[in-house]
């Protein structure tokens, strides 16, 4: 692999692309296991596109001279950037801060993974009143991440990388 500071994001997006394709293969599937190879595809798509997220800030650093950050979240840190005006570092900042943004969804769904998962809380019954029903007030499970809302955060950063390196490049 060339040495070039672009080349990790281009094979992060790859990857990602490699390991969607796998998930619908596993969806589609009548394997028994086919529920937790998608699970598996789907957090390695997760795992590339925030890597491929990673290269993007890395390219950025590089153009601009700056030290390459460990993670996203460092690379996007306020205290790393006083001083400094750096109009694509300015637009992740507002993407990954929305929370609406494709971005922060990304963000927070990459950040789950390294949460532990939490029991659900049994609804709690009076023994004494049979005809009563408890109703839970927890939120409701959350559903998987689908294969398209991972394509569609795919193809924008895709479009994201094409569009800063179009902007680094003129200068």
């Amino acid at each position: 692999m060339a040495q070039e500071v672009y080349t990790r994001t281009n094979q992060k997006l790859f990857f990602a692309g490699l390991a969607l394709e796998s998930m619908a293969k596993a969806e589609q599937s009548q394997a028994m296991n086919a529920q937790g190879l998608a699970q598996a595809e789907r957090e390695a798509a997760l795992f590339h596109l925030y890597g491929a997220l990673l290269g993007l800030c890395h390219e950025v650093s590089a153009f601009y001279r700056l030290p390459a950050a460990a993670s996203v979240e460092q690379a996007m840190a306020d205290d790393a950037l006083n001083g400094l005006a750096i109009p694509e570092v300015a637009e992740l900042l507002e993407l990954a801060r929305q929370r609406e943004t494709w971005l922060a969804q990304m963000l927070g769904a990459y950040a789950d993974l390294f949460r532990p998962p939490v029991a659900r809380k049994a609804p709690k019954t009076d023994v004494t009143q049979p005809l009563i029903q408890a109703v839970s007030l927890d939120e409701p499970a959350t559903e998987p991440l689908s294969r398209d809302e991972l394509e569609s955060w795919r193809h924008n950063l895709k479009a994201l990388v094409r569009r800063f390196r179009d902007a680094l490049s003129e200068c």
